[in-house]
């Protein structure tokens, strides 16, 4: 944004006529200050993602599907007496379909999910471009061109409580799915150092509250390790997990993460093996992330086939 100050003529006039008659330097001129300009907010992914009404259709059409999907679970597992499993004898059927968590050791040609008996019902969701949007963490990066920097996040995730927004369509979603009695659980890889904070920014947003090892659960705890399979299989003790929501495959299963460099191509195609492709919008819900993350790791080769690459010749469009 550009300001510019002015002296008036009227003022310059005062000032001349409080000097002598012969002053020892001119009147002063009109001033021009200007404020230095913010570089131009960068083009494609954050624009897309922090700025567009197309990402928030897309949010808000995921949560959508995600609370119709949950309701339909919920109104199937209710008896003719309007109970729900929780709300039974022990060993009266039907109870809840699985959890839409692996089982440990799962692959993707297997993918089978955990039993769930009478558990209370939980929705399970990664925070960060799934909750809400860093909104405040973005615009700095955006003003710096700043690396990621641990540090850096760490002072984000301890001061930016007030600076995040949620991500569109997640406030009514939790309202409607709390209204089901349906607990909604946070496993983030936010630090568990900074456990307060990060229920601060979740309120802040307009999420509700959330405590730390019951419906919030942060990198450090179960088994301290960035993967979230650990935490996932915890909260399973606890819930029937209805659903997974994320913005990253790591925040559904770690088998999408394999240790050391995963080809890109490869993962790219385990997302599509049947028993894994039929858990999309069936228990797996994901939001739009093109900013950062484990889904912006492909090359040339890997975008773009050899046997696919076009090379405009207007030769061969002449006729």
């Amino acid at each position: 944004m550009t300001s510019r100050l002015f002296v008036p003529a009227a003022a310059a006039a005062l000032l001349a006529g409080c000097a002598t008659a012969r002053p020892e330097r001119p009147p002063p001129r009109a001033v021009n200050v200007t404020a230095e300009a913010p570089p131009a907010l960068p083009a494609g992914a954050m624009a897309y993602l922090y700025g567009s009404a197309e990402a928030a259709a897309l949010s808000e059409q995921t949560y959508n599907a995600l609370t119709a999907y949950v309701r339909d679970v919920v109104e199937r597992a209710r008896d003719r007496r309007g109970r729900l499993p929780t709300e039974r004898r022990a060993g009266t059927l039907p109870r809840w379909p699985n959890s839409a968590v692996l089982v440990p050791g799962a692959t993707a040609a297997s993918a089978e999910t955990i039993p769930c008996s009478a558990l209370p019902p939980a929705v399970v969701l990664d925070m960060d471009e799934t909750a809400v949007l860093n909104l405040g963490y973005e615009y700095n990066d955006a003003r710096t061109g700043a690396a990621f920097d641990a540090k850096r996040w760490d002072r984000w995730e301890r001061t930016g409580a007030d600076k995040v927004v949620a991500v569109p369509g997640a406030v009514a979603a939790f309202r409607q799915l709390r209204a089901l009695g349906v607990t909604m659980v946070i496993n983030s890889n936010r630090s568990a150092d900074n456990a307060a904070a990060t229920a601060a920014a979740l309120r802040s947003a307009g999420l509700g509250e959330f405590r730390h090892g019951d419906t919030l659960y942060l990198k450090g705890d179960v088994d301290g390790r960035s993967g979230k399979d650990g935490r996932r299989l915890e909260i399973a003790k606890h819930y029937c997990v209805l659903a997974l929501v994320g913005d990253q495959l790591g925040d559904f299963a770690d088998l999408f993460n394999p240790p050391g460099p995963a080809p890109a191509l490869g993962r790219r195609l385990l997302a599509s093996v049947g028993p894994i492709q039929a858990r999309w919008g069936q228990g797996w819900f994901v939001l739009p992330n093109p900013v950062y993350g484990t889904g912006l790791g492909t090359g040339w080769d890997e975008t773009f086939p050899q046997d696919k690459r076009w090379g405009d010749d207007p030769a061969q469009g002449a006729k």
